[in-house]
C-alpha cells in the first residue's frame, strides 16, 4: 500500500513537514507531488481550486479514498509506527480536534506570512513515478 501526499511546494512549513517524512519513511509508503505540478495532479483529478484547501493524502491503491487538510495529516499521522495512538488519543480527547481543525486552517490561510515563502519549488526525490523532475512554473 502507498500514499501520495500532494504538498505546497512554495511553503517552507509544508517542504519542512515532507523533509520530516522523507527521513522517518525513507519512501517506503509515501510518495510526494507538490502542488504546483498540475500535470501530475490532473491525472488524479487534482485541480489548483482543491488545493486551496491545504495538503491532500490519496491511498495509491485505492484513489477514491482522499484526504484533505488537518484530516491528511491526521491519517499520516495514524500510518506512521505507532502514531495511531496519538491520532487515536488527539481524537478522544474532547474538542482537541475541533482545535486542531482551527489551528490548521488558520496555518493554511497564513503560512507564507508565517513561515515565509520559498524562492524555488521543493521537488522530493520520493516522488510519485520515480521519474522525479524539475519543473519551473511559468510566470
Amino acid at each position: 500500500m502507498s500514499y501520495l501526499v500532494i504538498y505546497d511546494g512554495n511553503c517552507n512549513l509544508c517542504v519542512t513537514g515532507v523533509q520530516i517524512l522523507e527521513t522517518l519513511d525513507k519512501g517506503q509508503l509515501f510518495r510526494y507531488v507538490p502542488m504546483q505540478d498540475e500535470s501530475t495532479l490532473q491525472q488524479w483529478g487534482i485541480t489548483p481550486q482543491d488545493c486551496e484547501l491545504g495538503m491532500i493524502l490519496i491511498d495509491v491503491d485505492a484513489p477514491e479514498r482522499r484526504w484533505q487538510g488537518s484530516a491528511a495529516v491526521e491519517e499520516i499521522g495514524r500510518l506512521l509506527p505507532n502514531g495511531s495512538v496519538f491520532v487515536d488519543i488527539y481524537r478522544a480527547l474532547p474538542g482537541v480536534k475541533w482545535a486542531g481543525d482551527r489551528f490548521y486552517e488558520q496555518i493554511r490561510d497564513h503560512r507564507y506570512t508565517i513561515f515565509g515563502k520559498r524562492s524555488s519549488i521543493y521537488e522530493s526525490a520520493y516522488c510519485i513515478d520515480s521519474g522525479c523532475k524539475v519543473f519551473k512554473k511559468d510566470g
